[in-house]
C-alpha cells in the first residue's frame, strides 16, 4: 500500500518499522505475506487473531478500504504481485 507524505508524518515513531521506500515514493512493508504492523497471534482455541498495531496511526489507505472486503483483498494481491517482480 502506497504511504503519502501526510501518512509518513501521522505514523510518526513507527514509519521506519512499518515502511519503506521504493526510489521516492514509500508504501507499507509486507513481511510473510501481510502488513508489517500487523500483528498475528495464537488465540485461545488455536486459531489466529490479527491485530493492527498501528490502528490509530494508519495509512489513508487502510482507512478507506474495509478490513476484508474484496477491494482490500484486489489491492493486496496487486500490490504483492508488483512488489515481488
Amino acid at each position: 500500500m502506497r504511504v503519502t507524505g501526510a501518512d509518513w508524518e501521522r505514523l510518526g515513531s513507527d514509519a521506519e518499522r512499518v515502511a519503506r521506500f521504493i526510489g521516492n515514493r514509500a508504501y507499507m512493508r509486507m513481511v510473510d505475506g501481510h502488513c508489517a504492523a500487523l500483528d498475528v497471534r495464537t488465540a485461545p482455541d488455536g486459531g489466529r487473531e490479527f491485530f493492527c498495531t498501528i490502528y490509530e496511526k494508519r495509512p489513508q489507505v487502510c482507512r478507506d478500504l474495509a478490513r476484508g472486503s474484496p477491494e482490500c483483498a484486489g489491492e493486496r494481491a496487486m500490490k504483492a504481485e508488483w512488489v515481488c517482480h
